[in-house]
């Protein structure tokens, strides 16, 4: 990398930042970013990497998106189709575990000719009176309409002010604060006053709720009955540590590890413990065989063998020894909540559907029919386009340069009559895609990935509610976490081909699971990998980090430049100069169209003390609307996970009125807090699907720890012609790039899919 200054760099002045809150360090704490809780892989976040803040004690993991107009419709349109989704998925399950009557499900015809077989063989009537039936008219099925965007459905019900005052009541004689009435009556429903008096540990189920803190109000309420071995005290920490897990990216936890994590949170039956969750169904325990286990098979806990072994008891052997072999078979078990188990079960399930569904005549044809435009293509364009002719599912990898080969894809099916589809993160991500389809091309063919399910976006759905495309391509793949992946699997029509495409070397998911990389694990799909590089000094200094080596590029324009610092107060000043000057003047970016990233919120170089810095040069003011004035770049966060970059307008009764990417956005003045920041500084999660004209990267000392080589792939690339580090990591950043991969995420999909789908030639 060229290690020239920016130019007209001068010395530093005095720090222009507020002080840090106190116990605020560097860290990073995004599900790719956040320390181990206690050996369990659990998070202990003080803050989230997801632009939600959750120092008032509501975690960004269960923030709900408050907004009206637009903002409104999406994001609880989502929400609604999250809960449709794990609804079906229950009833599911629930059929699947109960007795099959033969013939049971048949009706119309098939069932009035069952029930004259049966009468035939009872000989109740005589063989000849039944003729052959003639056959049914051909349906003819009306062409899907585009449905309009689907209105805000209702959100859940606030709870009485009766019950919020008895809760509150009973918090007061627990001594716990009475800001937690409202969530808590919201949370535990009616009688909550009464389930905390029986169970005062339920108030873990609270967002942002510690483990001491519900020992603490236990004590007060239960005294001397109150101990660590109390059942539901273990219970309530098991789910309590799944539920952490899964802020960190976990969708199971292995039970050993679950068991450690108990014992240092003094609970002194670990594995009494997690039976009691998995009794009362809080819990869900799983058996994964393990084909090749490293270091040899680890012994399961004893809790979890018994478990097994009536889980077995119906396979025909006595004594579990029939097969030798089978019976010496090491296995994984695993433990999780069951959200995420039956997402993933549901998206196992889905793209097998999709993988199985598409005929050999079918692709045989379908090859034929696009072989032209693939021949025309060339390259790995052209590789693309036959694996989706002739697959159901088909992975494809590649930087933003790449994203060109799937918008081919889809012009090339469009051009064949096929319906289409593609999908991106953010709308940022939708703008750069549209812009490969040219003007052109039909209304809804570029989407978000929430917009489509919501409704507000794309082709609508047809009369079985599944999505009316028979060809969808999902950009970002990486960011797909289990549910919302289980809801595009589930909304694709059989028969439907789906590719999804994105860049394995950035940061995975804000939500749990890992689904991208699983998929590209497992083999059982094709896997295109595209060939056309980034361009520029940028792209070719990513794409090193992506192998892990951070190179020397040469920049004769500029494009890469490195601002050496000793301390973080330096490191505010050199930012706020080359946004503000230096990198208008020397690159031609106005302040607007440069982005600042850093590992985290807090620290003496987080997005607070960089965004009051960036502020007060760019827009001082008051602060008069919640500490926003008009003028001001934010960062709003209408779920979990999702960052929109917009701008404020003006604010008044109804609330904070944004501006983001042209949409305008309305927040009620109660959800600010909680769903809007400045956004002049981002997080490296904040920042994934999204790109900027200039990035300045800022690596304080005192976030070394935060440092990853997906995290610095994230953050590099989110400058298209310019990129600015200001390094005080010293040797951190180069270790960080050649040794430290990607944590890892504990999930069943890879093992689910292998059941279901053979391998990949």
């Amino acid at each position: 990398m060229s290690t020239e200054p920016a130019a007209a760099e001068g010395h530093p002045g005095p720090a222009d930042t507020d002080a840090p809150r106190a116990g605020e360090g560097a860290e990073a704490t995004g599900p790719e970013e956040t320390a181990a809780e206690e050996g369990a892989g659990t998070p202990d976040p003080a803050e989230t990497d997801d632009g939600a803040e959750t120092d008032d004690g509501a975690g960004a993991a269960a923030a709900e998106p408050a907004t009206e107009g637009e903002g409104v419709s999406e994001a609880a349109a989502e929400i609604a189709a999250q809960r449709e989704l794990q609804e079906r998925i229950a009833q599911r399950k629930a059929a699947k575990e109960g007795p099959i009557a033969a013939g049971g499900k048949l009706s119309g015809t098939a069932a009035d000719l069952l029930a004259a077989v049966r009468a035939v063989e009872s000989g109740e009537r005589p063989a000849a009176v039944f003729s052959e039936p003639a056959p049914a008219p051909r349906k003819v099925v009306a062409e899907p309409v585009r449905r309009a965007p689907a209105a805000a459905p209702a959100g859940p019900a606030e709870p009485a002010a009766e019950a919020v005052d008895a809760v509150r009541a009973l918090l007061a004689e627990g001594g716990a604060p009475a800001s937690l009435a409202a969530p808590a009556a919201a949370t535990l429903g009616e009688g909550a006053d009464s389930a905390l008096r029986d169970d005062p540990w339920q108030l873990l189920r609270i967002p942002g709720v510690r483990p001491e803190q519900a020992d603490g109000f236990a004590r007060a309420l239960l005294g001397a009955e109150c101990g660590p071995g109390d059942e539901r005290r273990g219970r309530a920490v098991t789910v309590w540590l799944l539920e952490q897990a899964a802020v960190a990216g976990h969708t199971a936890l292995d039970a050993p590890q679950l068991a450690e994590a108990l014992g240092k949170r003094a609970v002194p039956d670990p594995d009494e413990a997690v039976q009691s969750a998995i009794a009362e169904g809080d819990a869900l325990v799983f058996q994964d065989a393990l084909e090749e286990p490293p270091g040899g098979p680890a012994r399961a806990p004893e809790s979890a063998q018994e478990t097994a072994a009536q889980d077995g008891s119906e396979d025909g052997s006595e004594d579990g020894s029939q097969d030798g072999d089978e019976a010496e078979r090491p296995v994984r078990v695993l433990v999780g909540l069951e959200r995420y188990a039956l997402a993933e079960e549901s998206l196992a399930d889905g793209l097998a559907r999709l993988v199985n569904s598409l005929s050999k005549e079918d692709s045989s044809q379908a090859l034929a029919d696009w072989e032209p435009a693939a021949a025309a293509a060339g390259g790995s364009t052209a590789e693309l386009i036959r694996a989706a002719a002739g697959h159901g599912l088909v992975l494809h990898t590649g930087a933003e340069a790449a994203r060109a080969e799937p918008a081919a894809l889809v012009q090339a099916a469009a051009r064949l009559g096929l319906r289409v589809c593609a999908a991106a993160h953010s709308l940022d991500g939708r703008r750069r895609l549209a812009e490969h389809f040219g003007p052109g091309a039909p209304e809804g063919t570029a989407v978000t990935v929430s917009g489509l399910l919501s409704g507000a976006e794309g082709p609508g759905r047809d009369r079985d509610g599944a999505l009316a495309v028979d060809l969808l391509v999902v950009l970002d793949a990486p960011q797909l976490d289990v549910e919302t992946a289980a809801m595009l699997a589930e909304s694709l029509p059989d028969g439907a081909r789906l590719v999804l495409s994105g860049d394995p070397s950035v940061l995975w998911s804000a939500g749990p699971g890992r689904v991208f990389a699983d998929l590209l694990t497992a083999r059982v799909c094709p896997r295109i990998v595209s060939r056309t590089p980034d361009p520029g000094p940028v792209g070719e200094l990513v794409s090193g980090i992506g192998v892990g080596e951070l190179n020397e590029v040469a920049a004769p324009g500029k494009e890469v430049v490195i601002v050496p610092v000793r301390d973080a107060a330096e490191a505010i000043h050199r930012a706020v100069q080359l946004v503000a000057d230096s990198v208008p003047r020397a690159i031609g970016v106005p302040s607007e169209q440069t982005q600042v990233i850093t590992p985290g919120h807090g620290g003496a170089a987080g997005t607070r003390a960089l965004n009051a810095a960036l502020k007060e040069r760019l827009n001082p003011g008051p602060g008069r609307f919640g500490g926003f004035d008009p003028g001001d770049r934010i960062a709003y966060v209408p779920a979990p996970g999702r960052t929109v970059p917009g701008r404020v307008v003006r604010a008044d009764a109804d609330g904070l009125h944004l501006d983001c990417a042209g949409t305008p956005v309305v927040v009620p003045q109660d959800a600010v807090e909680r769903t809007v920041r400045h956004g002049w500084a981002l997080t490296a999660h904040q920042a994934v699907g999204l790109r900027w004209p200039a990035a300045v990267v800022v690596l304080p000392g005192d976030a070394t720890q935060a440092l990853s080589r997906p995290w610095v792939y994230t953050a590099f690339g989110r400058g298209e012609r310019h990129l600015s580090v200001v390094h005080g990591a010293d040797s951190a950043l180069p270790r960080a790039v050649a040794e430290v991969p990607a944590k890892p995420r504990t999930t069943r999909l890879q093992t689910l899919l292998r059941a279901q789908v053979p391998p990949a030639q």
